[in-house]
């Protein structure tokens, strides 16, 4: 990193930010509402995840979409080590 650039963790994502994650689309046959949630999953924090379920279930996506192997997205990142708050942010909002 260049000596005139701060690095910045922990900065606040605003919500239009965040509502960005609900515009990437599949290049292949996955189903939208899966591929929008795995792009979050991988590119926001856990807090700003949660903030964008609610955005992603207000747009009418489905947290139940299954890919042609009818894995879920929770099938999908369960092994993964830092999956657990994702996971939980996406049971809550079925609740």
């Amino acid at each position: 990193m260049r000596k005139d650039k701060k690095q910045v963790i922990g900065e606040e994502i605003s919500d239009d930010k965040i509502k960005l994650f609900l515009n990437v689309e599949p290049a292949d046959d996955t189903p939208p509402s899966l591929h929008k949630l795995v792009k979050a999953y991988r590119g926001l924090r856990t807090d700003d995840f949660e903030r964008f379920v609610g955005f992603f279930i207000e747009a009418g996506y489905d947290l139940d979409a299954r890919n042609a192997a009818g894995q879920d997205f929770i099938d999908l990142i369960r092994d993964q080590r830092k999956a657990e708050p994702y996971i939980e942010a996406v049971r809550s909002a079925h609740a």
